[in-house]
């Protein structure tokens, strides 16, 4: 699970755009970690299909505390997770 706060012209295509972050990325881990080419992820590809896209105005920092919020969630539930 991935949060990404971008700023993106209004030119740029937002399908293309995470088709090339989710490519390249996923190149990039396979290269770095080749183990989880054996992983059985969503069809034998790192990411899922589908994304979520919303837009932000005036309320860009709420987004951006929203987000920190998750990571710290998360890394939390790493810890716990860890000590199992």
């Amino acid at each position: 699970h991935v949060h990404l706060l971008v700023k993106v012209p209004p030119k740029v295509s937002i399908s293309k755009l995470l088709g090339t972050v989710k490519g390249r990325t996923a190149l990039r881990l396979f290269t770095k970690f080749p183990y989880l080419k054996k992983k059985p992820y969503w069809g034998n590809h790192f990411w899922s299909k589908g994304y979520c896209v919303d837009t932000v105005g005036v309320d860009a920092e709420m987004i951006r505390k929203y987000v920190k919020y998750q990571e710290k969630k998360e890394r939390l539930q790493q810890e716990i997770d860890f000590r199992k």
